[in-house]
């Protein structure tokens, strides 16, 4: 419970700060020194905040997310995916999820992707905060930089491989044309889980269609990469 509730604290405040920050561009810029025109009305904004968090239908798999359906992803033609930030002690992961997000991303076949490593030279020459808001300059910046309309940045905020395997993150897609926010989650996974377990079970099932006895073999003994790749799967069906 306290994790949907730090999950739900989490969009909401997204969410916050897109509104007030689209409020305040609204009313002060109608028009930026570039092909932009950015102009959110304030219906745009309310329904934007009022929108209702998702419980996850598809699977049924993360307890919360948040996905604006004032946006269709599929008219977001190119999205850059920026190497996740890692607060966790150990280096690989954040390369691993990476890689294993763009490739679940794909698979769901909405939007082109593609990948934006921590250490490209364009993207460490735009010098963007990844957990604050975006100004207009930034955005516009951000586009012409990466040629895409929407960046996918996010955190490993915790990994743990024993004494049970934990994988933290949290994630936001932003929208370069006009600042919104149009897709949000935060979510520990704990192996240890009950919960968890039970779904991996049916993702082993579905997706890897092991026999009960490897299945259980799977289980106990599930490496880092097959934990990734079931965590991405989940996230990838949110959107």
């Amino acid at each position: 419970m306290n994790k949907l509730r730090t999950t739900s604290s989490f969009i909401r405040t997204q969410i916050l700060l897109t509104i007030i920050y689209g409020l305040k561009n609204a009313l002060q810029i109608s028009i930026y020194k570039s092909r932009f025109f950015i102009y959110l009305s304030l219906t745009t904004l309310l329904l934007t905040f009022g929108c209702q968090f998702n419980k996850t239908t598809a699977s049924k798999q993360i307890g919360y997310y948040y996905l604006n359906p004032n946006k269709d992803l599929a008219r977001m033609s190119r999205i850059a995916l920026v190497e996740l930030n890692n607060d966790s002690s150990y280096p690989q992961i954040s390369v691993d999820i990476t890689e294993s997000l763009f490739q679940a991303l794909q698979k769901r076949q909405i939007f082109g992707l593609t990948i934006v490593r921590q250490n490209d030279p364009a993207w460490r020459s735009l010098q963007v905060n990844l957990n604050s808001t975006y100004d207009l300059g930034q955005l516009v910046a951000i586009h012409n930089t990466l040629k895409c309309n929407a960046v996918l940045t996010g955190t490993i905020t915790e990994f743990r491989p024993h004494p049970h395997m934990i994988i933290g993150l949290r994630l936001k897609l932003v929208d370069l044309r006009d600042g919104q926010l149009i897709w949000a989650v935060e979510q520990i996974w704990d192996t240890a889980d009950k919960t968890i377990e039970s779904r991996m079970k049916k993702y082993f099932q579905t997706q890897i269609r092991a026999g009960y006895a490897s299945l259980q073999e799977q289980l106990i003994t599930i490496s880092s990469l097959n934990f990734i790749k079931f965590i991405t799967y989940e996230v990838a069906a949110t959107m």
